[in-house]
């Protein structure tokens, strides 16, 4: 009986560690492109739901602040773009018109 646990529990064992198994579940990180807020005041809230629209106001922004947005791969809903603040090195949502300079610093 122990042998056949033995042999369950290492099949198992290989199934998840088989090489690229682990690796396809995985999404890949993009790290945002740097980017400067462009408006004199930008508010920066903590989350975005499609009922309501942003919510949990973190801090206002203003103009050069440094922050990090990739067109294309992070989301933007009804033009509130998912941003990287990297002053404080945290996620949040900013108006999509307020972020330009890419690739400026």
């Amino acid at each position: 009986m122990r042998r056949s646990v033995r042999l369950v529990a290492a099949t198992v064992a290989g199934v998840c560690l088989a090489p690229g198994t682990a690796a396809a579940a995985r999404a890949e990180t993009v790290v945002p492109r740097h980017a400067v807020v462009v408006c004199q005041t930008a508010s920066f809230y903590d989350n975005y739901d499609s009922a309501r629209g942003p919510y949990g106001l973190k801090r206002t922004l203003t103009y050069g602040n440094k922050i990090g947005h990739t067109p294309g791969v992070h989301p933007v809903y009804n033009g509130w773009a998912a941003s990287f603040d990297f002053g404080p090195n945290d996620w949040g949502y900013l108006r999509l018109e307020c972020i330009g300079g890419y690739d400026s610093w």
